[in-house]
């Protein structure tokens, strides 16, 4: 499991980091929010990365949009019939697609919904995923942990309250300057 981790986490950290640094070093602090846009070269290049962002999207919009699939094909299906039934099928494809139109619709019409996303991650995901995790982790294994190992899931801990803290603040200072240039459908 402790290998498991230590891969996913370097594999998952490793690209996100180079991606910001080496961005940050070949573009400056003037390159669009969608890197993509400041990219220059192979069309190919842009039309492979372009696809993977969109299959990225697509499959967690899909993980995280599963307890609302549940909840929906609990309210409208046949609990009485099989799950692959006529009817169940047609109520689940029209109750998903319902749900994605109408998600996308909102996202669309309110034009810093990025930034609500960025304020829910930093106060739910970061806290969730390290912070919590570090913690319960010491709870556990606090009597076994070396020194070092509790220095660095305390250090991880404080780090990331911290960071979370940064990227609420951040948020919050986005949603005021997006704010102000607020309309309808806007492209921000």
């Amino acid at each position: 499991m402790q290998k498991a981790l230590s891969l996913q986490f370097t594999a998952g950290i490793v690209p996100f980091y180079a991606v910001t640094f080496i961005g940050y070093w070949a573009y400056g602090s003037s390159t669009s929010s969608y890197l993509l846009n400041s990219v220059h070269g192979a069309k190919w290049i842009k039309i492979l990365a372009n696809a993977a962002a969109f299959l990225q999207t697509v499959i967690s919009l899909h993980i995280c949009a599963s307890p609302m699939y549940e909840f929906l094909d609990t309210k409208f299906g046949r609990s009485n019939e099989s799950v692959y039934s006529v009817r169940n099928w047609i109520v689940r494809v029209v109750a998903r697609g319902t749900y994605l139109t109408v998600t996308t619709f909102v996202g669309a019409l309110l034009p810093f919904l990025g930034d609500f996303m960025n304020i829910s991650g930093a106060v739910s995901v970061i806290p969730l995923t390290f912070v919590l995790a570090n913690h319960m982790y010491i709870k556990v294994k606090g009597k076994d942990l070396s020194l070092l190992g509790k220095t660095w899931h305390w250090a991880n801990v404080w780090f990331f309250a911290f960071l979370s803290v940064v990227a609420a603040v951040a948020a919050l200072r986005f949603m005021v300057i997006d704010s102000t240039a607020y309309h309808v459908f806007a492209d921000l």
